[in-house]
């Protein structure tokens, strides 16, 4: 069939629906893009008020994910670097974990630390070293565990776990458990270790639309809701139907196809708050850990990175214990002041993210192109089919793509 005359129809304009799009219109085609918010990105969200720039949860970019590499302009994003490390909190008094090899100022901090024994130390060296030398597919092919489990199983003291594994990964899990499959653990633990963690000046939404500024050719359809796919094309709203010889799903497939209604994807919710604070506790780039199971799990000052002049701190909860509304933010606000000594002035934003990480088992690096084919003519993007993470989202989207030109 003509180029022309080919409909290829993309079902979300998250990340992974974009990257799908490149692919194809590198590849000479015109797809259709359709929404069903008014902008692209996903999960990927940014409010800008004033001077200041919410994200939607506390999320970075791993600088090391290889499709990050191959498909994001680093240098155009403007990126704001953390450093290699975190601060933990422990009765209002601060430690430093961090990587030594990779900032000296971490060297006497780690050599020092009561958090960890000699022996933590020494794991968490090796391990760094056993990590980097491993391939990412092959940490995909590893036998599958908890994070926990696999932390146990390698030796590590309770209080290292206490104190830094627990708070570190919690946050970026979204669980406080550590229950999360250990490939991903060594998959996050290899993307720290061999890049650099940071955040677009304007925010994380700034990696969407930059992907979207790529697209020449694409179509896109916002504000419209697909409540039906099958083998001959879409249905939107109000019955109307729309043509397709190739579609491409890359948000949510169990609502889209009668016979996938049993394999709905289950989320883990977060909530973030932005204050504004007189004094800082943080000096410099680096995250805020809370060890033990309270409401707050990490923080960092939003200004550190930006270079505000207003101290702004960014306060993620991974568990809320049941508390909404007001009593939430009372029991923040308390935790803040009672476990860090921090003072906290407004509310400058806060947000309930229901859909901030999915729940997947038997995670994937990659697979082949003609694994995205659900049907005929329909193939499957989203980082739900691999692993949840940017990585993953625009490896999904690419997958699909290929997988489409494969049948062409």
């Amino acid at each position: 069939m003509p180029v022309k005359e080919l409909r290829i129809n993309i079902i979300g304009a998250g990340v992974s629906g974009l990257t799908a799009a490149i692919v194809l219109e590198k590849a000479g085609y015109t797809p259709h893009i359709f929404e069903k918010t008014e902008r692209v990105g996903g999960r990927l969200k940014t409010e800008r008020q004033g001077p200041y720039v919410f994200d939607h949860g506390f999320q970075v970019l791993l600088e090391a994910y290889p499709m990050t590499q191959k498909y994001l302009d680093y240098k155009s994003l403007n990126l704001r670097q953390f450093l290699p490390g975190a601060i933990v909190f422990d009765r209002k008094k601060t430690k430093k974990f961090g990587d030594p090899l990779r900032h000296l100022g971490f060297l006497f901090p780690i050599i020092f630390s009561a958090h960890a024994s000699l022996s933590d130390k020494i794991k968490v060296f090796l391990l760094n070293l056993e990590i980097k030398k491993k391939s990412l597919a092959l940490i995909f092919e590893e036998e599958e565990t908890t994070t926990l489990d696999y932390l146990q199983r390698r030796g590590f003291s309770s209080k290292i776990i206490y104190y830094f594994f627990q708070p570190f990964f919690s946050g970026i899990f979204l669980e406080t458990e550590l229950n999360t499959s250990s490939r991903m653990f060594e998959f996050v633990f290899k993307m720290f270790a061999e890049g650099q963690a940071s955040v677009p000046k304007d925010g994380i939404e700034a990696i969407a639309k930059q992907l979207k500024a790529q697209l020449k050719k694409t179509i896109f359809h916002f504000n419209t809701q697909v409540n039906k796919i099958d083998q001959s094309g879409l249905t939107l709203d109000g019955s109307h139907f729309i043509k397709s010889d190739f579609t491409i799903i890359a948000t949510e497939v169990d609502t889209l196809i009668d016979n996938l209604r049993n394999q709905k994807v289950f989320w883990k919710t977060c909530y973030c708050f932005y204050f504004k604070v007189k004094d800082k506790v943080i000096q410099g780039p680096l995250i805020g850990l809370i060890p033990g199971k309270h409401l707050v799990n990490n923080l960092h000052y939003v200004n550190a990175l930006t270079g505000h002049s207003s101290n702004l701190i960014s306060v993620t909860v991974v568990n809320n214990k049941g508390l909404l509304g007001d009593d939430l933010l009372a029991s923040v606000k308390k935790e803040l002041y009672t476990l860090c000594g921090i003072v906290v002035g407004d509310l400058q934003q806060s947000f309930v993210i229901p859909k901030a990480l999915p729940q997947l088992h038997d995670l994937q690096y990659e697979i082949a192109p003609s694994e995205s084919q659900l049907t005929e003519g329909v193939f499957l993007a989203g980082d739900v089919t691999l692993n949840g993470s940017l990585n993953a989202a625009m490896a999904a989207g690419e997958n699909a793509a290929l997988g489409v030109l494969g049948k062409l």
